[in-house]
């Protein structure tokens, strides 16, 4: 069944209706979303309203609960704009610089990582060896972010010189969550409550740890099979916080984009360093460059990360400078909805 149109948040002033063209180019685009499947989550954001928020299909195709904007789904790599950030405002605060030898928070790690610092996992450049990649298959249970150190801690090896080249590392982001913790006292999913989720309004924002709150409104992930959809929600890596654990909603990511216009977390100094061209990416078929947890283009003007992993496809898409974003989150393993958010942020700025 379709879905109703919901415009606008309480947290935000009322937006007028989208333009009867956009709206049914919308619905064409979102379709395989819509009805008994799993759905998706979509939110876009112009000048501080939401001018579509809306769910399609369902959240949990057991329950036959339908997909909303408060529905919480697994971010998987989105995350890593909040680990980043976390570590940001430990910086901020004096409490850790960018610069310090990774060694000095993760003692633990072998002494072929002397020469990795905290940007260096930041960016992507750290040289670190890919956890999936050391551990045993099959996996029994599943792994931590303190079972990535563990895996690293035993290998005085790295793929290359670090700061000599990128190479993308989900072992890199484990390891911030750690330095988070070790650097602020607190555990991981504990400090994004205090510093990000609870200031901002996130309420229904978390760190999934198992025994730990339970998620609202969850999202189950599904993936396709000959025979329809099979719950595929969790997997050996599904526990690591610092590379993907964070479950949010469009609803809570709309506060978190509108944080990222002003100064209520960061100074205009630490943002910078956010959406910095830190490292080159990719040439072709564009210029793309990382950040501190956020990819960018060539002139800065678009600004995003996907997430990736079973059972949840997702992407936050950002053109600050017409204050537009897109947001997509999806409990399936497929497609990959990154193009999909450009298309449809096309719809009000003409070329995404």
């Amino acid at each position: 069944m379709k879905a109703s149109w919901l415009l606008g948040m309480a947290m935000m002033a009322p937006a007028a209706p989208a333009a009867p063209a956009r709206e049914a180019a919308i619905d064409r685009l979102m379709r395989p979303y819509d009805g008994d499947v799993p759905g998706a989550s979509l939110l876009v954001l112009k000048d501080g309203q939401a001018v579509v928020r809306r769910g399609y299909g369902r959240s949990d195709l057991e329950q036959g609960i339908e997909a909303g904007p408060a529905t919480n789904y697994r971010l998987a790599s989105v995350s890593k704009q909040f680990t980043a950030a976390a570590v940001l405002l430990l910086a901020q605060d004096g409490t850790l610089a960018v610069e310090d030898p990774v060694r000095k928070w993760l003692p633990s790690l072998p002494p072929s990582t002397d020469a990795i610092t905290v940007r260096h996992l930041l960016n992507h450049t750290s040289g670190l060896l890919d956890y999936e990649d050391l551990m045993a298959k099959p996996y029994d249970g599943q792994i931590s972010d303190a079972g990535v150190l563990a895996l690293l801690a035993a290998q005085d090896r790295l793929y290359f010189t670090p700061g000599s080249t990128y190479r993308y590392s989900n072992s890199g982001y484990a390891l911030l969550a750690l330095v988070v913790e070790r650097a602020s006292g607190v555990s991981f999913a504990e400090f994004l409550h205090a510093r990000i989720f609870a200031p901002l309004g996130m309420h229904d924002s978390l760190a999934r740890v198992d025994g730990g709150p339970g998620v609202p409104h969850r999202a189950w992930g599904y993936s396709a099979t000959a025979d329809g959809w099979e719950r595929t929600d969790q997997n050996a890596y599904s526990a690591v916080l610092g590379d993907g654990g964070i479950y949010s909603s469009i609803d809570d990511l709309a506060r978190w984009d509108a944080a990222l216009y002003d100064d209520r977390l960061f100074s205009d100094a630490t943002r910078a360093q956010a959406f910095a061209k830190q490292v080159q990416v990719a040439s072709m078929p564009e210029a793309t460059y990382y950040g501190y947890g956020w990819r960018v283009d060539e002139d800065g003007s678009r600004q995003w990360h996907n997430g990736e992993s079973i059972g949840f496809r997702n992407t936050l898409v950002r053109w600050p400078k017409q204050r537009l974003t897109v947001i997509l989150l999806s409990n399936r393993n497929a497609p990959e909805p990154y193009g999909l958010a450009r298309r449809i942020a096309a719809l009000w700025n003409g070329a995404a």
